[in-house]
């Protein structure tokens, strides 16, 4: 009996035995199979974000085969750029704008990402556009408020002040019988009257061009009890930029132009040279046979007018606080290599630094001021 029931606890434990191991075989299977399909180690590489294109304007303020000619390295610097700074982009694509408010239009729109504009600009769009650099330039060698002290070879200006945030526009008068007469009274330390500018033939740029028109109309504003451009008799508003001014006056078909102060230095070689030829840069020659210092002379000073910009189309796909700080140090480290700095010399920018909206609250006063024109 008792052999009987020892062969059966025998048996019980052997059932046992094997029911266990039985049990345990899909447990050890089970936790393979999370295994096959782990999760990536918490030190794998996120995926960099891509794009496939980004899209650059500049405004005409120099010709736009000028333009186009000197930056056409800058695609391929910014996708190496942007690429150090973790960021993947096919495409970089650069235009000229046919006028500073097609450019300010098409940022509005969205159809263009980044854009080059001058101060005035700026604060025309800046409801639909956001700026994230302001330019520093070498300052000129003349900042005199005193017209007569810009005009002649001796007082040729050179690039070579320290770095500023500001610039100058001047009022020229031309070689023009008429023109010629005004830098007469202005050279002998004559007052302008009313009267004299009236009479005169002036090229300007569009309302929204701080060298251009703006600051020049507060210049009148300021000198000629409230006048302003609007006001004058004769105006040929430009819309292919400055270019087109200095030709204008190198024709004398206009008695006065606006420009930037440095302005005549950008045309110098080609004031000079045939009709037939060009200069280095590709402007053609506009067959003067005097000094652009002696036959274009300044009759008016403004006031500073704070750099271009670069600025964000705030429907871009790149309007994003982590873009915006790469597209910032993109552009500044740029123009910090010398290859850059040769681009960038188009618009005698030297260098860029952070900005901010409020930077331009001077310019956005300067719009409410010729809301009228």
């Amino acid at each position: 009996m008792r052999k009987i029931v020892a062969l059966l606890l025998a048996l019980v434990m052997v059932f046992a035995l094997c029911a266990c191991g039985q049990a345990a075989a899909p447990a050890q299977s089970t936790e393979a199979a999370p295994q096959e399909n782990a999760a990536p180690a918490e030190n794998a590489e996120p995926e960099r974000p891509h794009f496939d294109k980004l899209t650059l304007e500049f405004v005409p303020s120099k010709d736009a085969d000028v333009i186009i000619a000197g930056t056409a390295n800058l695609p391929e610097l910014v996708k190496a750029e942007m690429a150090n700074l973790g960021y993947d982009i096919d495409e970089v694509d650069i235009t000229v704008g046919t006028s500073y408010d097609a450019t300010g239009e098409a940022m509005s729109a969205g159809s263009i990402d980044l854009g080059w504009l001058p101060g005035g600009t700026y604060a025309l769009y800046s409801d639909d556009v956001d700026v994230i650099l302001t330019a520093t330039r070498n300052g000129l060698s003349n900042d005199s408020e005193n017209p007569a002290d810009w005009n002649g070879d001796a007082n040729a200006t050179q690039k070579n002040g320290p770095q500023v945030t500001f610039y100058r526009a001047l009022i020229y008068a031309t070689p023009s019988e008429y023109g010629k007469k005004l830098a007469e009274k202005v050279n002998n330390g004559e007052a302008l009257t009313w009267e004299d500018l009236d009479g005169a033939k002036w090229a300007v740029q569009k309302t929204s061009s701080s060298a251009g028109y703006i600051y020049p109309t507060m210049w009148l504003m300021e000198n000629f009890d409230g006048k302003k451009i609007s006001d004058l008799s004769n105006v040929i508003p430009l819309d292919s930029g400055y270019g087109t001014a200095f030709s204008y006056a190198a024709a004398e078909s206009v008695d006065v132009i606006v420009c930037y102060a440095d302005g005549r230095n950008d045309y110098e070689a080609s004031w000079m040279l045939p009709t037939d030829q060009q200069d280095e840069t590709g402007k053609q020659g506009m067959g003067r046979t005097d000094s652009i210092w002696n036959e274009l002379n300044v009759i008016g000073v403004t006031d500073g007018i704070y750099n271009d910009t670069v600025a964000i189309s705030k429907a871009s796909p790149y309007y994003t606080p982590e873009m915006v700080e790469a597209l910032q140090n993109c552009f500044i480290n740029i123009i910090n290599t010398e290859e850059g700095k040769a681009i960038f010399d188009v618009y005698s920018h030297t260098g860029y630094a952070k900005a901010v909206d409020s930077d331009y609250d001077g310019a956005r006063l300067a719009l409410t001021v010729l809301a009228d024109d």
